[in-house]
């Protein structure tokens, strides 16, 4: 499901694409912006139907009111505000254009890559590193890493209802929202629901 409607923000343009084993899904993502930047997150919630997607549904005032925290912050208001549902995994990204810089971290098995458009041998594409847990249920040791960013690296978020390897040979050339959808038909499980969002940061505007 969808939180945001427009595909274009001034640091990023975005898409995203998904399917539901068993409606409403319980997977949702979340584009949020705050001055100088915009805050990226993708939530799983536990299993899958009416209580995976309230305990996803749960986390949007915190992502919302607080877009401008550091992840290292917003995981655990999180955790607090989805103590009484089951829980998600969730992994979030903090783009902001002072420093051309991007934050990541994650819980659970949210995966994350980021995809440089140039071939930069200092400036490698990245996975994001995720500490197993559930947030509203056990929260583990965090950790967030910060990372350069250029205009058109392109970052992918995917929930475990994606089969791994997906960005393997990937052709970033492409739009956002076509990749979401081109990763959805190609690798999509069928046996959970599975949801991807696509941002590519565009850089400071004047």
């Amino acid at each position: 499901m969808t939180d945001v409607a427009p595909h274009v923000h001034p640091i990023i343009d975005w898409g995203w694409a998904g399917s539901a084993l068993e409606a409403p899904s319980g997977d949702l993502h979340v584009v949020a912006p705050f001055p100088g930047g915009v805050l990226v997150a993708l939530l799983d919630g536990l299993g899958h139907g009416e209580e995976a997607a309230a305990a996803s549904k749960a986390a949007l005032p915190v992502l919302h009111d607080h877009a401008g925290d550091s992840p290292l912050l917003l995981v655990p208001r999180c955790h607090d505000a989805l103590r009484r549902t089951r829980g998600v995994v969730m992994s979030l990204a903090s783009f902001r254009t002072a420093d051309s810089s991007m934050t990541w971290t994650g819980v659970g098995n949210v995966e994350g890559v980021l995809l440089r458009a140039r071939g930069d041998p200092g400036h490698p594409d990245a996975s994001m590193s995720v500490r197993g847990g559930v947030v509203g249920y056990q929260l583990p040791p965090l950790r967030a890493e910060t990372l350069l960013v250029f205009p058109g690296d392109t970052l992918i978020m995917a929930t475990d209802g994606i089969r791994g390897g997906f960005a393997t040979g990937l052709a970033i050339e492409y739009g956002p929202q076509e990749i979401a959808e081109s990763i959805l038909a190609r690798f999509a499980k069928g046996t959970d629901d599975a949801h991807i969002v696509v941002a590519r940061y565009l850089g400071a505007r004047p």
